[in-house]
C-alpha cells in the first residue's frame, strides 16, 4: 500500500466530500486522515489515503473534481511519526491589523519552525490566531521570549503551551483579584482613604517587583491602615470596577463546567463579596482584624503569600479531584508566581516581567476575554463576550 496526499479546493457546494470519498472507495483506497473546512465561501480539503492502484485513484478523483468543478492535486506522502515531533500551540490575541501573520511567522522561519496548522477566530475587534507548530529540538523558552517581544512590539498578546497540555481538558481556573478580576489595587484605594497612599504605594511596588517578601510588605501596609472605619471598605467595593469582560468570561467558564476560584493576597472582605457577585466556587483572602468598627492594623490568621496561594490551589484541586495539569492560574504579580508555575496553564495578566518569564503566556488588560479563545470555550458560551 502507498500513501498519497490529495488536496481539493474551490467554490463551496453540496456533495464535494461525498464525490471525492466515493472516488477513493471505488478504487479501494482507504482514507487514513482528513481535514476539511469552508473559508469565506471557499472549500478546502486535505486527505491522506492508502492506495493500491494509484492510476485508478488519479483518474477517478480527477473525474469527481471535474463534476463538482473544484481543483484537485495528488502527491506522494511520507509519513512522519508523532513521536518525532515537539508540538506547541501558539495563540496570538489582540486587535486586528495588517501584517500580524507575516510578522509572527517570520519568527517561526527564523527558528526553522514548521507550521502544521493555522486558524483564526474574530470576535468583533478582537482576533485570535492559533498556530500548531513543531519546534523539534529547539529551545521552547527562547522561542517564547522572542515571540513575546515581537507580539508586544505589535501590541498583541501571546500564549505558548505544549500541545499535550493544550489538548487536556481544563477543569479549574484560579484568578488573582487585584488588577486581575478587579480593575484596581484595593490596598491603594484603602491607602488613599487613610492618607498614606505614598507610603503604601512604595511598599506595593517593591513587593510586586519581588524586592521584599509579600508577607513583610503586607504587614507594613496593613499597619498603616490602623483606625480606618469599616464603612470605608464597603464604599470602596461599591465604586471599584471589574476588569472589562471579567463578568462575561466567568459566566462562560462556569457554563462550560469550570470550577472558578479567586485566591488573593488581598482581603477577604472583598473576595467574599466578589464570590457572591460573580457566583464563584471558591474565594480566599487575608482577613483584616476589626474591633469596634475600625481596622486594628493587624491581620487575623495565616497570611496568604505566594506559597500559601499555591497550597490553596492544590487544596482546591485535590478536593475537586482535579489534576494539576487541568488547572489554569491567572495573576499579575510576584505573589502569583508559584501558583502559575505549578498550574497546567499559567497566564500572566497585565503583569510585571518577573511573572511573564515563568508564565506560559501573557495577556494585557484589554484582552482578558481572549482567554475564551485560549481555552477553547464552546462558541455558544462565548458569543456574548
Amino acid at each position: 500500500m502507498k500513501l498519497i496526499a490529495i488536496s481539493v479546493y474551490g467554490e463551496d457546494k453540496p456533495g464535494i466530500v461525498h464525490e471525492i470519498s466515493k472516488a477513493l472507495a471505488d478504487c479501494n483506497a482507504n482514507i487514513v486522515d482528513i481535514e476539511q473546512s469552508v473559508l469565506q465561501g471557499m472549500f478546502a480539503m486535505f486527505i491522506v489515503a492508502e492506495v493500491e492502484d494509484e492510476e485508478c485513484v488519479k483518474v477517478s478523483v480527477e473525474e469527481a473534481a471535474r463534476r463538482k468543478q473544484v481543483h484537485v492535486s495528488l502527491t506522494p506522502f511520507l509519513r512522519r511519526g508523532e513521536g518525532d515531533k515537539n508540538l506547541q500551540v501558539v495563540t496570538i490575541l489582540g486587535k486586528d491589523r495588517v501584517g500580524i501573520v507575516r510578522d509572527v511567522t517570520r519568527v517561526f522561519l527564523d527558528f526553522g519552525i514548521n507550521i502544521e496548522r493555522t486558524s483564526l477566530t474574530a470576535r468583533e475587534e478582537l482576533i485570535s490566531i492559533e498556530f500548531l507548530v513543531d519546534i523539534g529540538d529547539r529551545d521552547a523558552g527562547a522561542i517564547k521570549r522572542r515571540l513575546r517581544e515581537e507580539a508586544e512590539r505589535m501590541g498583541l498578546d501571546i500564549v505558548m503551551q505544549p500541545y499535550s497540555t493544550f489538548r487536556r481538558e481544563k477543569r479549574l481556573i484560579v484568578f488573582d483579584m487585584d488588577s486581575t478580576l478587579v480593575d484596581a489595587e484595593i490596598i491603594d484605594e484603602l491607602a488613599k482613604e487613610a492618607g498614606v497612599d505614598k507610603e503604601i504605594a512604595q511598599l506595593t511596588e517593591r513587593a510586586m517587583r519581588g524586592e521584599i517578601s509579600f508577607k513583610e510588605a503586607l504587614e507594613e501596609r496593613v499597619r498603616l491602615l490602623k483606625g480606618l472605619p469599616v464603612e470605608v471598605l464597603e464604599n470602596i467595593y461599591a465604586r471599584i470596577k471589574l476588569t472589562e469582560g471579567a463578568k462575561e468570561l466567568v459566566r462562560s467558564l462556569k457554563e462550560s463546567g469550570y470550577k472558578v476560584a479567586v485566591v488573593s493576597g488581598g482581603f477577604s472582605y472583598f473576595t467574599d463579596r466578589l464570590k457572591k457577585e460573580l457566583d464563584l466556587d471558591y474565594a480566599f483572602g487575608n482577613e483584616l482584624e476589626i474591633e469596634n468598627g475600625r481596622l486594628t492594623g493587624r491581620i487575623k490568621g495565616k497570611i496568604i503569600d505566594a506559597e500559601e496561594k499555591a497550597r490553596i490551589v492544590e487544596e482546591i484541586a485535590r478536593k475537586e479531584g482535579i489534576n494539576p495539569e487541568n488547572v489554569v492560574a491567572v495573576g499579575d504579580g510576584a505573589n502569583d508566581r508559584l501558583m502559575i508555575e505549578k498550574a497546567g496553564l499559567g497566564i500572566a495578566f497585565n503583569a510585571k516581567e518577573i511573572l511573564k518569564d515563568v508564565a506560559d503566556g501573557s495577556i494585557s488588560k484589554e484582552n482578558l476575554v481572549g482567554l475564551a479563545s485560549v481555552l477553547k470555550l464552546p462558541a455558544e458560551f462565548v458569543k456574548r463576550i
